[in-house]
């Protein structure tokens, strides 16, 4: 009897000491599990807390205390004051397309339109946007819990084919810098368009909270980077060349056109000037010539000018080859121009 005690002696302290191993383990999974919601919560987070699926507090920055799995389970949300950034994978361009597109092969159906937007005037641009939300419920943020972003990306998606269908390429993008000058409007509208598209989210995400569906998140800011569809790039690239070619050409003719102009200005003025001195010596020695006979009508004496015409009219009348006189109280003679020999 003694010797069967002494033969079972090393199995019965093996399993002695297996049950206390167990038992040890056992007592530390189930302080493991009892103290698995004790965590600390930091300043970037909080904490909603739900009892049984209900939500029952939510707890901020510091130690929390909470009823292990499955009585209470912790959510870690951002803190009210923390912005996360999201970038829209929706709006661009897939995989698949941009494989296509660097091969130069023909895109099929399904990736001919992957990441282009319409817009109003028929044209085609791509959008890279981000957004950045924060978190304003809580709990409406719990219950949707991974389906937050991917109902992000999808008002995001929704709001940006609405706002390039309401613009012009010109109104997204510059596409043609010459009508930058010409229309003050265009950059501001460019300027808008962040701001439309960050109103649009938000009345989205509003209908959403007002159907008892809200994702519990506001967008404080959205940052947008357009850009032209590849295949279009070479042809604006030509559309820009040529339109600066043009503008140097019109430059250019318009200097010409100015030096042409203020050469001729120029000449005008020499010409006239010489008209001008032309005429005062005309008119000058118009007044020498004429002095005398000016002088003449002056004179009041007859008997002078009697005189003078007995003198100077003999001079006048040698030079003549004929002198024909007329009556000037005799209307029965008149004198008729014959033909010129």
């Amino acid at each position: 009897m003694a010797t069967s005690e002494r033969r079972a002696g090393p199995w019965l302290q093996a399993g002695r000491i297996g049950f206390v191993a167990l038992y040890a383990v056992t007592l530390l999974a189930a302080l493991g599990w009892l103290f698995g919601n004790v965590r600390e919560v930091g300043p970037q987070n909080r904490a909603v807390v739900l009892r049984l699926g209900a939500e029952q507090r939510i707890q901020n920055a510091g130690l929390l205390l909470a009823w292990p799995q499955p009585f209470e389970q912790v959510v870690m949300l951002p803190s009210a004051g923390r912005v996360t950034e999201r970038r829209v994978e929706l709006l661009l361009r897939s995989a698949l397309a941009q494989k296509s597109d660097k091969d130069g092969t023909l895109a099929s159906d399904a990736t001919a339109g992957s990441g282009y937007l319409l817009t109003g005037d028929a044209g085609t641009v791509q959008l890279d946007v981000r957004v950045f939300y924060s978190v304003t419920d809580p709990y409406a943020f719990a219950r949707q819990g991974p389906h937050v972003e991917p109902a992000l990306d999808r008002l995001v998606e929704r709001n940006a084919v609405q706002v390039c269908a309401s613009r012009d390429m010109d109104a997204i993008l510059v596409a043609r810098p010459e009508l930058v000058g010409g229309d003050a409007q265009l950059a501001e509208r460019r300027e808008r368009l962040r701001g439309d598209l960050q109103q649009g989210v938000n009345a989205s995400l509003a209908r959403l909270q007002a159907a008892g569906a809200g994702l519990g998140i506001e967008v404080v800011r959205v940052d947008i980077q357009s850009s032209l569809p590849w295949s279009a790039v070479g042809a604006f690239n030509a559309v820009l060349t040529a339109s600066q070619q043009a503008e140097q050409a019109v430059a250019k003719a318009r200097n010409d056109a100015a030096r042409r102009l203020q050469e001729a200005t120029q000449a005008a003025d020499r010409t006239l000037q010489m008209a001008e001195a032309a005429a005062t010596e005309r008119l000058s020695r118009a007044h020498a010539d004429t002095a005398t006979i000016v002088g003449l009508s002056q004179q009041q004496d007859p008997q002078l000018l009697l005189r003078l015409y007995r003198e100077r009219v003999p001079a006048i009348l040698a030079r003549a080859g004929s002198v024909t006189t007329v009556n000037g109280e005799d209307t029965g003679r008149m004198i008729l121009q014959g033909p010129k020999p």
